[in-house]
């Protein structure tokens, strides 16, 4: 095969990173994707360091047994947790991670209070201290645990009463002083986006890194000289830990899921 007319592999630790590979399909249509959900050792952000780590590695190995042209691995935990290893392991392989968008809510919401929405995991780690501190002297940024939120979203509860319950109490003690912008730092989260946009109320900003992702994944396919420039219409295939059928139908149905 021309390594060109390879498909991109896309991984999270379940269905989330659909909200990614929406991105990735958006502009760059003609391409190929495999998403690997891991939904059998979901949730990855209240794991071990180690063990979320593990479950990288044999996700990736599986990716490139088709082989695969470039990996995104589209969840802020095992982006934290295992990028910086896997672009040592692979240096020749294309290889894109997700962050919290906290930079771009520090731009656009300047001296103001962002909640930053993630998994425990993702909070304790080095890189988003980093980040955070970065751009500290721009916005006050709170860190914001949903333990919880991501089995919700894997279960399909998108916009019920459920989920809503669980938003407004998370939300509701932050709320009650101004909020500039809500950072969704899991890629679970931006199928829950209209909701948490209607509990913050108008005016707050809500953000997630998923578009900046999929730029980056072009300019480093673009870099490589790895972009498909014939004229077929990309397809995705969908791969699930659990091998649950329902899994695979609400994979389908997040990615055609209107924004």
């Amino acid at each position: 095969m021309n390594p060109n007319e390879a498909p991109i592999g896309v991984l999270d630790s379940g269905v989330g990173g659909i909200s990614v590979l929406r991105e990735l399909v958006r502009i760059m249509p003609r391409e190929n994707f495999i998403y690997y959900g891991d939904s059998l050792h979901a949730p990855y952000g209240t794991k071990p360091h180690d063990e979320v780590h593990q479950y990288v590695l044999q996700i990736v190995d599986y990716l490139l047994s088709y082989p695969v042209k470039e990996i995104v691995i589209a969840c802020n935990t095992a982006t934290s947790v295992s990028v910086r290893t896997l672009r040592s392991q692979f240096p020749d392989l294309p290889l894109v991670g997700i962050e919290p968008a906290i930079k771009p809510a520090a731009i656009q919401r300047p001296g103001s209070r962002v909640l930053v929405m993630a998994t425990p995991m993702t909070l304790a780690e080095e890189k988003f201290a980093r980040n955070v501190s970065r751009f500290a002297d721009q916005a006050t940024f709170i860190p914001l645990p949903c333990p919880g939120l991501m089995e919700l979203i894997e279960g399909g509860h998108l916009d019920d009463a459920l989920v809503r319950d669980y938003l407004t109490k998370l939300l509701g003690p932050y709320l009650t002083e101004p909020v500039g912008a809500i950072v969704l730092g899991c890629t679970h989260y931006p199928f829950v986006r209209r909701l948490v946009a209607d509990i913050a109320g108008a005016g707050v900003l809500i953000v997630d890194g998923s578009a900046g992702t999929a730029r980056e994944a072009r300019r480093r396919l673009a870099e490589a000289g790895l972009l498909y420039e014939g004229t077929r219409i990309g397809q995705v295939t969908f791969y699930n830990s659990t091998e649950s059928e329902e899994l695979l139908a609400l994979s389908k149905r997040l990615l055609d899921m209107p924004y």
